[in-house]
């Protein structure tokens, strides 16, 4: 039987990120490495080799961690999350809540070994906060450009964001327009597949696989433009490279309340609902085809 995502692991990996000061923002250069070293220390526990991709702006160096599974295959499919926090707040839903969520689905990977024909490559990003957000100094960034000079054979990218805060109160969940409100519930206890028309067979094709079976309400939209909603986190630089690539996402800041705020602690996130959605990407990845792509 498969092993099941752990609640007491994502909660501990989310404690450690959130109790870590200075902030992990792109000024206290010491904590972005010590989250560097604690991710590297997880990864090795976990059993698989991490490595580092480093840059350099304004005389700072910045890095992403990165590990695979399945290392031989030369078709990959990338999971990635960003590790700093916009200010001086804890960032427990952004993007404690997705770092966590990703170092428990490699778990989950390396403990259960899938037979897959394809490699994962887990990153883990640097700088997507402003003032960075938007430009080439990106973590995601530097590392979609470094696929695309290697002319990497990239099935896709699945972005990990905000993936922790949701509720069970009526007209919790608000929309940018009435239209949107239609299609979907006005509760915020879903999470949503968000991607864009252009990679809309990849993005159903994922949805479909996460949505099977899963104890989390499963949700899908496609934007037909990459700026707005849909682009607002790393898997927008992979569009750029033209690789498909989409983001899991409870909604942000249409839902919490504590997006970019000090009051984004731990006690607001909901880790039974976190679990469940590491169980359904997990899930969603070992189903995966690679040549349904």
């Amino acid at each position: 039987m498969n092993q099941l995502a752990k609640q007491n692991r994502i909660y501990e990996d989310v404690k450690f990120l959130t109790e870590l000061r200075p902030y992990r923002n792109y000024q206290n250069i010491e904590s972005l490495n010590a989250v560097c070293e604690y991710l590297k220390k997880e990864i090795a526990e976990i059993g698989l080799e991490a490595s580092e991709q480093s840059w350099e702006v304004a005389g700072k160096t910045y890095r992403n961690v990165l590990t695979s599974y399945n290392k031989e295959a030369s078709r990959r499919l990338v999971v990635g999350a960003q590790y700093d926090v916009c200010g001086d707040q804890e960032g427990a839903d952004d993007n404690a809540s997705a770092v966590a969520g990703l170092l428990e689905t490699m778990r989950l990977v390396v403990a259960n070994q899938p037979k897959l024909d394809f490699r994962i490559d887990f990153v883990f990003y640097s700088l997507e906060e402003p003032p960075f957000f938007g430009t080439e100094q990106m973590g995601s960034y530097v590392h979609a450009k470094s696929l695309h000079e290697q002319d990497a054979d990239v099935l896709g990218m699945i972005c990990y964001e905000m993936i922790g805060f949701f509720s069970d109160e009526a007209k919790s969940q608000s929309y940018p327009s009435p239209e949107l409100s239609q299609l979907f519930p006005d509760t915020g206890n879903f999470i949503v597949v968000v991607g864009i028309s252009k990679y809309q067979a990849f993005n159903e094709y994922f949805y479909s696989l996460m949505k099977y079976g899963s104890k989390v309400d499963v949700r899908i939209i496609s934007f037909p433009s990459p700026f707005g909603p849909a682009g607002l986190s790393d898997q927008s630089n992979y569009w750029r490279f033209d690789y498909p690539a989409l983001m899991i996402n409870d909604t942000s800041f249409l839902r919490n309340p504590h997006y970019h705020e000090p009051t984004d602690t731990i006690d607001t996130l909901d880790f039974s609902k976190l679990t469940e959605v590491v169980n359904s990407v997990y899930r969603a990845l070992i189903r995966f085809n690679s040549d349904m792509k």
